[in-house]
């Protein structure tokens, strides 16, 4: 008789050592403020570490991030960071904006460059402002003693010269006070983890924690992918073919997809996961449940 050698569900034993955060975007009209609210809600009992609201390009949704980081510190128990980006804002806003979120109840910023503007645009520093995420970095210091993170590219950012001189970038965003680097999204486990091993090697200490982007939509999925030079895999296009009109089992599969970059990483001693919500709850809600981050109604029924 044949003997089977099976270790058990590769999701018997779930992470619950792990850490979560989660990204929302301010939302633009009453219908956009419904879905993000039901989304904080359904995700609030995951017991995130943070969650962050977004900025826009050049300060598009400044206004929407500060009524939302409001309501977020003011309706919530979470801690909040907010985004700020120097991209066309001048020192003296940025500081401005920075004080408003600080009053706000924020303790915590997301600092970043930011893009130039219409998709195509180099980032050109407004005259009076920070030439880059470094300085900005400096600037937020100097108007309170906020918790800083910045950004990372496993992949290298579109604008770099090159990888070397982007993981430079990093180093100095981080040694300017810089407190973790939150990534761009990947979807192979081994694009992260090159990228850890070659900013370790670069001497960068801090935490880097991978951005998680669960598919909602893979058409979109993909323009996002072009727009900051993250690869699709082909693997990934093949197994998505045809679900967008198909939602239901679309999700199914992008939990699946998302939850197993998570464990692979897990297994490569990656604790802390930040993930991209899109004001969506169902799909990290799923994940975060697959990775051990029960909700409370759920411990309490298996206890």
């Amino acid at each position: 008789m044949r003997r089977w050698r099976l270790n058990g569900s590769a999701f018997a034993d779930p992470a619950e050592d792990i850490s979560v955060s989660f990204e929302f975007y301010p939302p633009r009209s009453a219908i956009g403020e419904s879905q993000l609210w039901e989304a904080v809600d359904k995700l609030l009992p995951c017991g995130p570490s943070f969650v962050s609201v977004t900025y826009g390009a050049c300060g598009a949704a400044r206004d929407g991030t500060l009524a939302a980081v409001r309501r977020l510190t003011a309706e919530t128990p979470l801690p909040v960071a907010a985004h700020l980006t120097c991209a066309g804002i001048s020192k003296a806003e940025a500081a401005a904006a920075a004080e408003n979120f600080w009053s706000a109840g924020a303790r915590h910023i997301v600092a970043l460059r930011g893009d130039g503007g219409p998709a195509g645009t180099r980032f050109a520093p407004h005259p009076q402002g920070y030439c880059n995420a470094a300085e900005l970095v400096q600037g937020l210091l100097t108007v309170a003693p906020f918790e800083i993170s910045v950004a990372a590219y496993p992949e290298t950012h579109p604008d770099a010269a090159s990888a070397e001189a982007d993981l430079d970038n990093l180093k100095r965003k981080l040694d300017a006070g810089a407190t973790r680097a939150l990534t761009q999204f990947f979807f192979n486990p081994e694009t992260f983890l090159r990228f850890r091993d070659r900013a370790a090697a670069a001497g960068i200490r801090a935490p880097i924690v991978p951005g998680i982007l669960p598919v909602t939509n893979f058409a979109q999925t993909r323009k996002f992918a072009e727009a900051c030079g993250a690869e699709v895999p082909a693997w990934m296009a093949q197994l998505f073919l045809g679900l967008d009109r198909h939602p239901e089992p679309r999700n199914l599969v992008a939990a699946t997809v998302a939850a197993e970059l998570c464990r692979s990483l897990h297994a490569e001693a990656v604790r802390e996961f930040h993930f991209f919500t899109l004001n969506r709850a169902e799909l990290t809600q799923a994940i975060c449940h697959i990775l051990g981050r029960r909700l409370p109604a759920q411990l309490e029924h298996a206890a």
